[in-house]
Parts: structure tokens; C-alpha cells; sequence
């Protein structure tokens, strides 16, 4: 994906170690400070995390990547190539709206068989990190084949893209509970903003006939997130960032998410030399920024990719800062 994350916040903890995940003390000048520093959190080695007192948060990390295959390190506990420490996680695709409907461009698949088994091993044998967790490449209400611009067909085609979701996913080994929705607006064929703000003549035609309301993107977003947790036992999450999301969803009642997990990807930085500690990049690099009502502070902001997608390379691919603590 362009795919990338954020989270309000900055800490001033370690990175993910080799012996396990490293706590985060948040920095006094941070408007967003997240979480109050210090405890380390207890990981537990099934599929779903424990839950937490609510308003009770003091994160601790991995290292991961996410998407296309990235090299990493050992033979087993393995360890995060460049970065050092356990290698915590891998957060592949799914699968992908467009190649679900058979369209002629955008249709890749990002998926690694190779991380995911790895970061399996490092969660199931060695207890470290989340083990694979998975995205879908969300397409919007615009590239619905029987969109007639009502709330209810939004909603069905949201749901309809769950199922999808879970049908592809019941092919991968996912030991991570959260399921995030991909909604961003990658700028390629079919439809640079895959749907989310106009509407085409049909799925794969590129051709613009009208637009999407945010009250629209959210009945869609709900018809997603309500399939999933009534047939599944994933909780959703969602993977975007702050303008792409206000872009889409507004800034009023529909943006607003603040008990939906959230992945981010701003800020991001090619130089992994400044790999966050906590929640903000090493030096002047910035801080995780999260959306729709959810702050570094809260338990749901649980993932950052600052490094490889949205469009900020380096030489090897996408890193992730994985929050450790539980899903409630």
C-alpha cells in the first residue's frame, strides 16, 4: 500500500529489544504525550491479547514491516534487519478490492509467505512480538457495481467487502486480532482515490459520473466494521492517515473513529537511523499523528509505519513501530 501510519505523541523509550518489547517514557515538550512511561507489557502467545483497564496505557514496542517482502535477519528467534532486536511482526494484504473484482490494473497483492512465517515463529516459539496480522485494500462507495448513492447499498457493499476480507484471510496464518481497512487514495488506475470521494461509471472504468458524501464513506466503513465483528473474531482497524482521512470522511460526526484501532503512516522518514523510540522519530524527525478522535495516548492507537510507504523509500522496504500492549 502506500500504506503508512501515525500516531499523536512522543516518547522517549527504546525501540523494540532482542529480549522483548521496550517501554516509552513520552517527552514533556509533546502536545500528545503518549501514555505515562515505564511498564513494560505482558504478551500473551494465543491469537488475541488481554484486555486493559480502560484509561490504563503505558505502551512498549516491536519492530515490524509490513506488504511487500523485506529481508530479515537469523534462523530463528529472528531479528529485525538494520534495526536490531526481535523481529515483532508482519502486517500483510489480504487481498485487494480491485483484484476481487477482476480489474485489469491495481490489481497486486503485497503479501510476503516468508515474513509472516518468520514473525510467526518469533510469536509462537519465542513469545516475541504479534506474530502476521492482515490488511484489505478497501475500495470506496464510488467503485461499488451497484452503487445508487443510498446509505443502505454503502453499508452492503462495506459488508460485502468484509467477507471478502475474511475469505481471503482464512488462507493465512493471522495470530493478530485486529483486521485494519486500507483507505487511502494511491493516486493509480482504476481509481486514483479508489472510490472514496468520486464516483465511476463502473469498478475498473477510471471514469468519473459523480461524488461520494462523507456520510456515505462512513455508512460503508460501518457496513464493514459490523460484518466483521458479528461474523469473525477480528476487531477492525483501520490504516490511513490524517489529511487523506479528513479528505474523505470530513472533520464532523463521520470522521470520528476514536474506538477503531489505527495504523498511520505520517510522519515517515527514509533514514532509518532515526527509528522512533515510542511513538517519535530519533532527533527532529516528528511524531506519530493519528485521526478521527484517537491520540497516541488512547489503546487504540496500535501501529505506525514511518519508514518505506506513502511514498518515503529507503533502501530496503516498510517498517513499523508495533505498540505491544493488549486489544481490548
Amino acid at each position: 500500500m502506500a500504506i503508512a501510519l501515525a500516531i499523536a505523541g512522543c516518547g522517549s523509550g527504546g525501540g523494540a529489544g532482542a529480549a522483548g518489547p521496550a517501554s516509552a517514557t513520552p517527552a514533556a515538550t509533546s502536545p500528545d504525550a503518549s501514555g505515562t512511561g515505564g511498564a513494560s507489557l505482558t504478551r500473551t502467545t494465543g491469537p488475541a491479547r488481554a484486555a486493559s483497564p480502560a484509561g490504563s496505557h503505558a505502551p512498549s514496542f516491536w519492530f515490524g514491516t509490513d506488504s511487500w517482502p523485506v529481508p530479515v535477519d537469523g534462523h530463528g528467534p529472528y531479528t529485525t534487519v538494520r534495526l536490531g532486536g526481535a523481529y515483532g511482526g508482519y502486517v500483510g494484504m489480504a487481498g485487494n478490492w480491485a483484484r476481487w473484482q477482476s480489474c485489469r490494473t491495481g490489481n497486486f497483492l503485497a503479501w510476503s509467505s516468508a515474513n509472516s512465517q518468520q514473525a510467526d515463529v518469533n510469536y509462537t516459539k519465542y513469545g516475541k512480538g504479534i506474530g502476521t496480522g492482515v490488511y484489505w485494500y478497501m475500495g470506496g462507495p464510488g467503485v461499488d457495481p451497484r452503487w445508487n448513492g443510498t446509505a443502505a447499498e454503502a453499508s452492503a457493499w462495506g459488508a460485502k467487502q468484509a467477507a471478502a476480507a475474511l475469505a481471503d484471510a482464512a488462507h493465512d496464518h493471522v495470530t493478530y486480532p485486529v483486521l485494519f481497512l486500507d483507505i487511502e487514495m494511491p493516486g493509480i488506475a482504476p481509481a486514483p482515490d479508489n472510490g472514496w470521494t468520486d464516483v465511476y461509471t463502473s469498478a475498473c472504468s477510471g471514469q468519473v459520473r459523480g461524488h461520494v458524501t462523507p456520510a456515505l464513506a462512513r455508512a460503508e466503513f460501518n457496513g464493514f466494521d459490523n460484518y466483521l465483528t458479528a461474523h469473525s473474531r477480528f476487531k477492525a482497524g483501520v490504516y490511513s492517515d490524517a489529511v487523506t482521512w479528513a479528505a474523505i470522511f470530513g472533520t464532523g460526526s463521520a470522521s470520528r473513529i476514536p474506538h477503531t484501532y489505527e495504523w498511520t503512516y505520517e510522519p515517515e522518514t527514509a533514514n532509518l537511523a532515526a527509528a522512533p523510540r515510542g511513538w517519535c522519530l530519533k532527533g527532529d524527525g516528528g511524531c506519530a499523528q493519528f485521526f478521527g478522535g484517537v491520540t497516541g495516548r488512547s489503546g487504540y492507537a496500535v501501529m505506525w509505519q514511518w519508514s518505506g510507504g506513502g511514498g518515503v523509500r529507503n533502501p530496503i522496504g516498510d517498517f513499523d513501530q508495533i505498540d505491544a500492549g493488549p486489544i481490548r
